[in-house]
């Protein structure tokens, strides 16, 4: 098991705790936060990657925000409407 997946777990596992005034669900972290969670001096690109994939893998979604980042559930995706292929091709065909 990777650094990251270890830190994957963990995050999945705060977002079931309760703290910041709510019993569980989204949350952000600072880059330090994840600097420490991950053991490292500094975040580069890759360790995001890795990281949001093993986040990924436990059914979740880290999102990196410059200064800080965000996890949500995968699941809080699933009921946004989608666009049609109509509603692309007219806005592609749109001068802007």
């Amino acid at each position: 098991m990777t650094q990251c997946d270890v830190a994957a777990r963990h995050l999945a596992n705060l977002y079931s705790k309760s703290f910041g005034g709510k019993e569980s669900g989204r949350f952000r972290m600072s880059a330090k936060q994840v600097r420490e969670l991950l053991g490292k001096k500094r975040l580069y690109a890759d360790d995001i990657a890795q990281l949001a994939r093993a986040v990924l893998e436990q059914g979740y979604v880290l999102i990196d925000m410059d200064s800080f980042f965000v996890l949500l559930s995968a699941n809080a995706f699933v009921n946004y409407r989608r666009v049609s292929g109509e509603a692309l091709a007219t806005e592609m065909a749109a001068k802007t």
